[in-house]
């Protein structure tokens, strides 16, 4: 499983790299994204110990999932990937738990409020130029036997689902200590 040119956090060298295969309308992802993540960035991303690469994984049951990913990656082309990543995650934690309907127009509404030039990014979006990205990132998933979201490889090992920190300290800690 590679990283293939997808969005990364912390540093290029890093002992253990996890890949997390994301839905942006999948709410067991955004339940990761809301508890689990915020401990794993503070004691392994941001001291260096981990690289955390996000790769797309849109399901067909979510109806926004796909443009969502499309977007984040128009978000990538001005450098503010991390910043939409989090933003779609934050609006829909604001309007309950589940699976939360959202539509495009709420997607361009948010590029605007996290700064990203309007027009570029509606062009980007519309023209579905990011597209390609997104179905690549999900068909490496399939082949690498994801099947539904948040699925992990840390540093190859598979961990589906959204686990709680620990899930993830205890396979780093060994990682760590290869």
């Amino acid at each position: 499983m590679t990283a293939d040119d997808d969005p990364t956090l912390g540093r290029a060298g890093a002992p253990v790299t996890v890949i997390e295969f994301s839905d942006f309308q999948c709410p067991f992802c955004r339940r990761f994204w809301a508890e689990t993540f915020p401990e794993l960035k503070q004691k392994y991303i941001d001291t260096g110990r981990v690289r955390f690469v996000y790769r797309d994984f849109p399901l067909p049951m979510h109806p926004s999932a796909e443009v969502s990913a499309i977007a984040a990656e128009c978000a990538a082309d001005q450098g503010r990937f991390w910043e939409m990543h989090d933003k779609i995650f934050s609006e829909q934690s604001v309007q309950g738990t589940g699976t939360i309907q959202y539509e495009e127009e709420d997607i361009i509404k948010w590029a605007g409020e996290i700064g990203l030039n309007s027009s570029r990014f509606t062009s980007c979006l519309e023209s579905e130029e990011q597209k390609a990205e997104v179905l690549a990132d999900a068909r490496d998933g399939a082949a690498a036997g994801v099947s539904g979201t948040p699925t992990f490889f840390i540093n190859g090992q598979k961990l589906e689902g959204a686990q709680p920190f620990d899930s993830f300290q205890k396979i780093i800690e060994a990682e760590l200590l290869k």
